[in-house]
C-alpha cells in the first residue's frame, strides 16, 4: 500500500449511471469519512463543458436542494476533462494530465459495452495505466459481452493488457446486503448447513420482478433481452451463492472459485418458458417482429452430488404485477402442506425470512405457520451497492467482482438455454400480470 491520493477517473462521466449510482455513491462515502480526504474525481466524456459545467451537474446528480459544507469541500475535488476513450489520440492529452500528479487511480469504465475492446487497448497502450504514478484498477460494468465467444474474447483481451488484480468485472447485486448475508446465514449458523442439500431441500425460486417496462432502453434492450440482461449475471449469481460449497477460507480467491464451481454445474431442465409483453414489438425504433424476450422462466438444475434432486426456477421479467427480487428456499413437505421455508428478500425490502410450524393452543393438535423475520436495524444506514462496489476496489478486495472462470459459465449456461430456445415459441403477455399465477398462459 502507498500513501498516493486517490483518484476516481470516471469514463462516460456525463452517463446516467454517472448520475444515478455512481456520483452519489462517491459523495455518501465521503460524507461517512470513508476516503482520504485528498482524493479527487476526473469525470471524462467527450462532451465539450467546463469544470463547472460538470460541477453543477454533479450537484443535480445529488438532489441537493442547498450547498452545505460538505457538499462544498467535495465539489471542489470534482473536474472535467474531454476525452473520448475509443480513441488513443485523444487519450494521449488526458495521459499528460494525470502525470502532473502521482497517484493511485480508479478508472470505471460507464461506457456502451461495444465499446469495451477500444477502451482496453487504449487505456493500455496510452499510457493511463502509470506503474510510477501508483496502483491502477479497472472497473467494468455488465454486460460482459454478448455471447460465450465475445466473452471470452474480450476476457482474454483484459488477461493480456492487465494484470488480473487490477481487472474488476462489476455485478453490484453481489454488493446487495442481503446476498452478502446468504453466506453468512448458512455458513455461521450450524443448524441451516446439515439439511442444505437435496435429501431436505425441494426446490429453489429466483425470482426478479419488475413492474415497468424498457422505458428508454428500447433500442440498447432489444439486441440483448431479459435472459442476457440479467439472467446471466444477477440471477445466476444469486444461484451460486445458494448453493456453493463453503470455500475453505473467506478469502476472495476462495470464494469466487466456489462459486465458479457451482456455475459450471448448472444445466437446463426440460421447462423453459420465453414471454414478451403485449406492445413492445411497436415502440419505435424496434422491429415487429421482434424475438426479443422481457421474460423467462427456466427449469434448471446442478450437477452434482449436493443438489442432484433439487430443482432451481429462474425467472425474471418487466411489465410484471411487481417489482420484487427475492430467493425462496422450500424444503420438502410433512404432510397436509407443512413444510419450511426460507425466503432471501433483496428488494424492494430486505429481510430473511423462515417459515415455522408449531402446534397451536387447544385440546385439538392442530398446526399453524409462523415466520421467524431478520431485518436490519431501522437506525442503521444500509450501504448502496455501488458504494460497496466502489469501496472494496479502492482496498483491492474482489470478493464482490466476477472472475474469468464464472464469466465463462455464466455464459456456457445462458448459450445452453439459448440453443433449446430455438425450440419455442416466445409467447405475448399482459402487461401487469402475476408470473406466479400466469405461467401457464405467458
Amino acid at each position: 500500500m502507498n500513501n498516493l491520493p486517490l483518484r476516481f477517473v470516471l469514463f462516460g462521466a456525463t452517463g446516467d449511471l454517472m448520475k444515478k449510482k455512481i456520483i452519489p455513491a462517491i459523495f455518501n462515502l465521503y460524507k461517512q469519512n470513508l476516503l482520504d480526504d485528498n482524493f479527487t474525481i476526473l469525470g471524462v466524456s467527450r462532451k465539450k463543458i467546463t469544470d463547472d459545467d460538470f460541477r453543477n451537474w454533479v450537484k443535480d446528480s445529488l438532489n441537493l436542494e442547498n450547498s452545505d459544507q460538505t457538499f462544498l469541500n467535495f465539489i471542489q475535488k470534482v473536474n472535467y476533462f474531454s476525452a473520448d476513450i475509443s480513441d488513443k489520440e485523444s487519450l494521449s492529452s488526458l495521459v499528460s494530465e494525470l502525470n502532473k500528479t502521482p497517484g493511485n487511480n480508479l478508472y470505471y469504465l460507464a461506457i456502451s459495452p461495444n465499446l469495451y475492446e477500444n477502451a482496453f487497448i487504449n487505456i493500455s497502450t496510452s499510457g493511463l495505466m502509470n506503474p510510477l504514478n501508483g496502483w491502477d484498477r479497472i472497473l467494468v460494468e455488465k454486460p460482459f459481452g454478448n455471447d460465450l465467444e465475445h466473452a471470452k474474447k474480450l476476457d482474454n483481451l483484459l488477461g493480456k493488457l492487465f494484470k488480473e488484480e487490477q481487472i474488476f468485472r462489476i455485478d453490484h447485486y453481489l454488493a446487495k446486503e442481503t446476498l452478502q448475508n446468504i453466506l453468512t446465514f448458512r455458513f455461521a449458523n450450524s443448524i441451516f448447513e446439515p439439511t442444505w442439500n437435496s435429501d431436505f431441500i425441494d426446490e429453489v425460486y429466483i425470482k426478479m420482478y419488475e413492474n415497468f417496462d424498457v422505458d428508454n432502453r428500447a433500442a440498447f434492450y432489444d439486441n440483448i433481452g431479459a435472459l442476457k440482461d440479467v439472467g446471466q449475471n444477477h440471477v445466476l449469481q444469486m444461484l451460486a451463492l445458494v448453493a456453493m460449497e463453503e470455500p475453505s477460507n473467506l478469502n476472495f480467491l476462495e470464494i469466487r472459485k466456489s462459486r465458479a464451481d457451482i456455475l459450471k454445474k448448472i444445466i437446463p431442465g426440460d421447462k423453459i418458458i420465453r414471454g414478451q409483453y403485449e406492445g413492445y414489438n411497436q415502440i419505435s425504433g424496434i422491429s415487429p417482429e421482434t424475438k426479443t424476450e422481457t421474460f423467462f422462466f427456466i427449469e434448471s438444475k446442478i450437477n452434482n452430488p449436493r443438489w442432484d434432486k433439487t430443482k432451481f426456477y429462474l425467472t425474471s421479467g418487466k411489465g410484471l404485477k411487481e417489482t420484487l427480487t427475492e430467493i425462496k428456499i422450500l424444503f420438502k413437505e410433512k404432510g397436509d402442506g407443512v413444510r419450511n421455508v426460507i425466503t432471501f428478500k433483496v428488494q424492494p425490502e430486505q429481510k430473511i425470512i423462515v417459515e415455522f410450524w408449531y402446534k397451536e393452543n387447544g385440546f385439538d393438535y392442530k398446526v399453524r405457520s409462523k415466520e421467524m423475520v431478520f431485518e436490519y436495524e431501522k437506525n442503521i444506514r444500509t450501504p448502496d451497492a455501488y458504494e460497496k462496489v466502489l469501496f472494496d476496489a479502492i482496498k483491492g478486495d474482489q470478493t464482490l467482482f466476477v472472475s474469468t472462470e464464472e464469466i465463462v459459465a455464466q455464459w456456457s449456461f445462458v448459450e445452453d438455454v439459448l440453443n433449446k430456445w430455438q425450440k419455442e415459441p416466445i409467447l405475448s403477455y399482459k402487461k401487469g400480470i402475476d408470473p406466479e399465477q400466469n405461467l401457464g398462459t405467458i
